[in-house]
C-alpha cells in the first residue's frame, strides 16, 4: 500500500499475529512494551494508526488477527540537532547529501523528525526518498539516497557486489605499526549497540593508510572493503588505535548525552561508482573536514 508521508514521516507497518488480545490497544502494549498506552491512544485519535483499507482505526478498535495495520511515529519532545546537512547533488536519480555529525540517518528511537531522511523528504518535497546506505549518527559525511522506488535494486546491487568504493578519514592516535589491511570476524556484542570482534573467519575488512602524522596523532584513509555495522571504529579500536572522541570503542563511555564540541573524528570523505542507471562514472567528496583543533 502506497500512503503518504506526514511531515516528512513514512508509515511503519507491523502484521498483528493470532493471538486472543481483545483490543488492538493491548496488542500494542504488548508489541510494544517501551510505547506507554497514552502515546497509541493519542495516535489513534490523530488519525495516524490505519488499517489495510487506509481508514483510520479508532482507540477502541477490537483486535483482528492475520491483518495488518500502518502507524505514523511521532515523538511530542525530540532534542533539536543543531546542524545542517548540505547537498552536494541531485538529479531523476539521486540525492547526495554531506551529512553532520551527530544527525541521524533515519527514525529510530528518540529521533523522528530529527533526522537526515525527515528533514530531506521536507527540504526537497520527494517522499519516495530512501537511503542506500547509513552512517552511523556519530559519522559525518556522503551519504545516497535513491529517488525512484524502481531504482532502488540497482543501485543496492552496487554495494552488495562491492563496486562501490568508499573512503573515509579519521583522527586517532599515531601507531606506525598499523598493517595496510586488516580483516576480522566482527559480531554484535555488549550492550547491544556495540559490536566486537570473535574468532573465526573474518567477515570484515578495512584498508588503512596513514594521510598525515603530528606528534601522538595522526590522520588516516580508512578504506572499508566490506560494510559491517561499526566496522571502522572496531577496527581501530582493536588495533590500539581508537578512533578520536569514540564513546563506544575500546570502552563505553559519557553516552547520556551529546557532546556537540567534540565530534567522532570520523568522515565519510569520498564515495565513487558506475551509475546503474545512468552509466555514469560518479565521484562525490564531502566538503567537511575534521574538526582542525581536534585533528593532529
Amino acid at each position: 500500500m502506497n500512503l503518504p508521508t506526514r511531515d516528512g514521516v513514512g508509515p511503519s507497518t507491523v502484521g498483528l499475529p493470532g493471538g486472543d488480545w481483545p483490543t488492538v490497544i493491548a496488542f500494542f502494549a504488548h508489541r510494544f512494551p517501551t510505547v506507554e498506552r497514552t502515546v497509541w491512544l493519542q495516535r489513534m485519535q490523530d488519525g495516524l494508526v490505519l488499517d489495510e483499507q487506509a481508514r483510520p482505526v479508532p482507540p477502541d478498535a477490537a483486535y483482528r488477527p492475520h491483518t495488518r495495520l500502518y502507524y505514523y511515529r511521532h515523538l511530542p519532545v525530540e532534542p533539536r540537532i543543531p546542524f545542517e546537512a548540505q547537498v552536494l547533488f541531485q538529479d531523476a536519480h539521486l540525492v547526495v547529501v554531506d551529512k553532520p555529525h551527530f544527525l541521524p540517518t533515519m527514525p529510530a528511537g528518540r529521533y523522528v523528525q530529527e533526522t537526515l531522511l525527515v528533514r530531506l523528504k521536507q527540504l526537497l518535497g520527494i517522499d519516495t526518498l530512501a537511503p542506500l546506505h547509513r552512517l552511523d549518527r556519530e559519522t559525518a559525511g556522503v551519504t545516497l539516497f535513491a529517488i525512484q522506488p524502481s531504482e532502488r535494486a540497482a543501485y543496492h546491487a552496487l554495494f552488495k557486489q562491492r563496486e562501490v568504493h568508499k573512503h573515509y578519514e579519521a583522527i586517532a592516535p599515531w601507531r606506525g605499526d598499523l598493517p595496510p589491511i586488516y580483516r576480522s570476524q566482527i559480531v554484535p556484542g555488549e550492550p547491544f549497540f556495540r559490536y566486537q570482534e570473535a574468532p573465526g573467519e573474518p567477515n570484515s575488512e578495512t584498508h588503512i593508510a596513514v594521510l598525515e602524522q603530528r606528534g601522538a596523532w595522526a590522520r588516516y584513509r580508512l578504506s572499508p572493503i566490506t560494510g559491517r555495522t561499526h566496522q571502522l571504529r572496531v577496527h581501530m579500536a582493536a588495533l590500539g588505535a581508537p578512533i578520536r572522541n569514540d564513546r563506544f570503542y575500546p570502552d563505553v563511555v559519557n553516552i547520556a548525552d551529546d557532546d556537540y564540541a567534540a565530534p567522532l573524528q570520523l568522515l565519510a570523505k569520498s564515495i565513487a561508482f558506475t551509475d546503474p542507471v545512468t552509466g555514469q562514472a560518479r565521484l562525490f567528496e564531502s566538503a567537511r573536514s575534521l574538526e582542525p583543533g581536534l585533528s593532529v
